[in-house]
């Protein structure tokens, strides 16, 4: 099997944000999908050994900021490769406070999503988390930023806690 197949799946490149007891944080993700329309729902994957599963799972909301092509890759790794325990990933982003309480990245984002947790799904390290969507704004009309851009174009790499991730030992380069 070659694993390097999945990287043909399209997905995003989102800051998926939280709070807890007055304390914010997020984490960039690529897997976020639209599951319904009526209602606007939501599904989000989060790696459990992440600060921000466990901020979700308290609160029971989560907002998801989509950025633009034009996000620099201290940002994407700001959040993707650091942890909320050890340092303030708000530090020096612009976001504001949503309807849910939930920070939202307002930089680089072309638009966001905020959502609240409706039912959720043990996927083993993982936890699919359904979202109702309670607010959601386009920010800009700059291009989204997908996974394969990411990869190809700004040459990101992918953190050991992303279920895209592949040991080196499995790729076929």
């Amino acid at each position: 099997m070659d694993p390097k197949a999945l990287f043909k799946i399209s997905y995003g490149v989102y800051i998926i944000s939280s709070k807890k007891e007055g304390k914010i944080n997020g984490q960039t993700a690529n897997t976020l999908f639209q599951i319904t329309s009526d209602p606007a729902t939501v599904a989000i994957s989060i790696n459990k050994q992440n600060l921000t599963h466990e901020f979700i799972e308290e609160s029971g909301v989560f907002s998801a900021s989509i950025l633009s092509t034009d996000a620099p890759l201290n940002l994407i790794g700001k959040f993707g490769f650091k942890s909320g325990r050890d340092t303030n990933k708000f530090e020096g982003v612009n976001y504001k406070i949503g309807k849910t309480g939930s920070p939202i990245v307002l930089d680089n984002a072309v638009a966001y999503l905020e959502a609240e947790v409706i039912n959720k799904l043990d996927a083993g390290t993982h936890t699919i988390f359904l979202g109702k969507i309670v607010d959601a704004e386009i920010l800009s009309d700059k291009e989204p930023m997908t996974y394969a851009y990411y990869h190809e174009i700004k040459r990101g790499t992918t953190p050991k806690t992303a279920p895209t991730y592949i040991k080196d030992e499995q790729r076929k380069d």
